[in-house]
C-alpha cells in the first residue's frame, strides 16, 4: 500500500509503460484539481452573490478580465517553465532541471513585485476603461487592490505548480490546492457572511488562501531531494535558461493577455447591457469554468506526456498517447455538456436568486454547450504543440480568434439585436461570438496540427539534429 500512494504520490515518468495508464495517473489528480482550482475561483461569486447582492457579484466578475491580463507574466513563465521541466526531466539532467527551478523562481519573485505595484494602481483607471455602472466599479476596485496586495501566492502556486506537473507531479499540487480552498470557502463565510466584510472580505480571502498553496508548493520543491538540488549554485539566475524560460512562456503569456484585453473589451459591451447582464454572464463564466475544466487538464497532460518523451527522445510513443489522450477528452467533455444541457437553469441559480439573472443565464449556457467539445480538440493539439517547444502557433490561432474574429462579431451581432429591451443589443451577441470564436479555433488548430511544424521542433522527421544538450528548441 506504502508503495503504491508513493507512486502516485510523487513524479510520474510518462516515458515508460502503456500511454493510457500513465495519462490517466497523471491526468486524474489534474482534473480534481482544476475541479478545485474553479471551486475556489466560484466560492467567492456564489458568496458573494447570495450575501451582498448581484451589484457584487457584478464587480466580482467585472475584475475577472483585469486579473487575467495582469497575471500573463506568471502564465509565461508556468509555461515555459512546465516545458523546460518536462523536458530535462524525461532527459534525467538533473542539473538543468535544478537550474530550471532556481531560475523560475527568481522571475516568480520579479513578476510578483511587478504586478503587485501595476495591479494597486492601475486598478482604478482598467476599471474605468470597461464603463462599469458606477456602484459595480466601485466594489470592482476594492477587489482588484486587495488582490494584487497578495499577489506572491498567486505566483507562487500557479509558477511552482507549473514545475511539479511537468516532473509529472499532479497530486501535490492538487492537495495543496485543495487545501487551500477549503479554507477559502471558511474565510469567505467567516468575512462576508459572519463580519460582513463585503467584497473586500472576499478577496482578503482569496489572497490568504492562495498564500497557503504557494507556500505549500514550494515546500514540496525543497524536499524533492532524490530529484532536484536547490543550493546557492542552483538558486543563482541561469542566463541561458532564463531567456529559455522567457522565450518559451511569451507567447503563452501574450496569448493570455491578447484573450484577456478582448474579454475586457467584450465585456465593455456587456456592461453596456446592465446589471442584470452583468451578474448573468459572470454566472456563466463561473459554470464555463467547470465545463472548461477537462479541456484544460488533458491540454496540460499532453504538453507533459510529449515533454518527457521528446526529451526522452522516445518520439514514437507521441502518436498514440495524443490519440489516447483525445479519446478521453471528448468523452469526458461530451459527459459535462450533456449535464450542463440538463442542469443548466439549476447550476446558474446557485449564483442568485433572480429569475431574470437565472434564466438569461441558462440561456447563455445552451449556447455555449457545443463549444466545449470543440474547445477539447484545440487544447489537446494545442497542449501537444507545446511539448515540443512550438508555443508560437497556439499565439497565432489565440489572436485569430479573440482579436480579429469575436470582437468585430460580438460588436457587429449586438448591432444588429438592438432592441426597445435592449438598446444596445441583445445578449445572445456575447454567447454567439464565443461559440463562434471556438469553433474556428478548433479547424486552424487542427489545420495547423496536421502541417506539422511542431514535429520538427519534437524531432520526428530528423531525428539527427536532436541534440544531447540543447533539449528545447525555440
Amino acid at each position: 500500500m506504502k508503495k503504491s500512494f508513493g507512486k502516485l504520490f510523487g513524479t510520474q515518468d510518462m516515458t515508460v509503460g502503456k500511454p493510457m495508464e500513465g495519462l490517466l495517473r497523471f491526468s486524474v489528480p489534474l482534473l480534481i484539481g482544476n475541479f478545485a482550482q474553479q471551486l475556489y475561483n466560484t466560492a467567492d461569486s456564489v458568496i458573494v452573490g447570495r450575501y451582498i447582492g448581484d451589484t457584487a457579484l457584478a464587480a466580482v466578475g467585472t475584475a475577472g478580465p483585469i486579473m487575467n491580463l495582469l497575471f500573463v507574466l506568471f502564465m509565461g513563465i508556468s509555461t515555459g517553465a512546465s516545458i523546460l521541466s518536462a523536458q530535462y526531466f524525461g532527459a534525467r539532467d538533473r542539473e538543468r532541471l535544478s537550474r530550471t527551478v532556481g531560475s523560475t523562481l527568481f522571475l516568480m519573485c520579479v513578476s510578483a513585485g511587478l504586478m503587485m505595484a501595476a495591479g494597486y494602481f492601475l486598478s482604478p483607471p482598467l476599471i474605468a476603461l470597461m464603463n462599469p455602472p458606477e456602484e459595480v466599479g466601485a466594489g470592482s476596485v476594492i477587489y482588484l487592490q486587495i488582490i494584487f496586495l497578495g499577489i506572491l501566492g498567486t505566483a507562487a502556486y500557479n509558477i511552482l505548480s507549473g514545475i511539479l506537473r511537468g516532473m509529472g507531479d499532479s497530486v501535490a499540487p492538487l492537495i495543496y490546492l485543495v487545501s487551500a480552498c477549503l479554507m477559502n470557502i471558511v474565510l469567505d463565510l467567516l468575512f462576508v457572511a459572519r463580519f460582513a466584510m463585503g467584497i473586500a472580505g472576499a478577496a482578503l480571502a482569496t489572497i490568504l488562501s492562495q498564500f497557503l498553496s504557494g507556500l505549500l508548493c514550494l515546500l514540496r520543491l525543497v524536499r524533492m531531494k532524490d530529484v532536484i538540488d536547490l543550493n546557492r549554485r542552483t538558486l543563482t539566475p541561469d542566463g541561458v535558461l532564463v531567456k529559455k524560460l522567457s522565450l518559451l512562456g511569451m507567447p503563452a503569456g501574450l496569448t493570455q493577455g491578447i484573450f484577456s484585453m478582448s474579454a475586457m473589451i467584450v465585456q465593455g459591451l456587456t456592461n453596456s447591457m446592465g446589471t442584470v447582464m452583468i451578474a448573468a454572464n459572470v454566472a456563466v463564466m463561473r459554470v464555463d469554468g467547470f465545463a472548461m475544466m477537462p479541456n484544460f487538464t488533458f491540454g496540460t497532460a499532453a504538453t507533459t506526456y510529449v515533454g518527457q518523451n521528446i526529451g526522452a527522445r522516445k518520439q514514437e510513443r507521441l502518436v498514440p498517447g495524443v490519440t489516447a489522450l483525445m479519446k478521453i477528452a471528448l468523452i469526458s467533455a461530451l459527459v459535462l455538456v450533456t449535464a450542463i444541457l440538463l442542469f443548466g437553469r439549476n447550476l446558474i441559480s446557485l449564483f442568485t436568486e433572480t429569475d431574470t439573472v437565472i434564466a438569461l443565464g441558462a440561456r447563455g449556457l445552451r449556447w455555449l454547450a457545443f463549444g466545449y467539445l470543440c474547445f477539447a480538440v484545440t487544447q489537446v493539439l494545442q497542449g501537444v504543440m507545446r511539448g515540443a517547444g512550438e508555443t508560437v502557433i497556439p499565439m497565432w490561432i489565440s489572436i485569430l480568434t479573440t482579436v480579429v474574429l469575436r470582437l468585430p462579431l460580438a460588436y457587429g451581432l449586438a448591432a444588429l439585436t438592438r432592441s426597445e429591451a435592449w438598446p444596445t443589443g441583445h445578449p445572445d451577441a456575447i454567447f454567439a461570438s464565443l461559440l463562434i470564436s471556438w469553433v474556428c479555433g478548433m479547424v486552424l488548430t487542427v489545420i495547423l496540427y496536421l502541417r506539422g511544424n511542431w514535429k520538427r521542433k519534437a524531432g520526428l522527421p530528423r531525428e539527427k539534429e536532436a541534440d544531447g544538450k540543447d533539449i528545447v528548441k525555440t
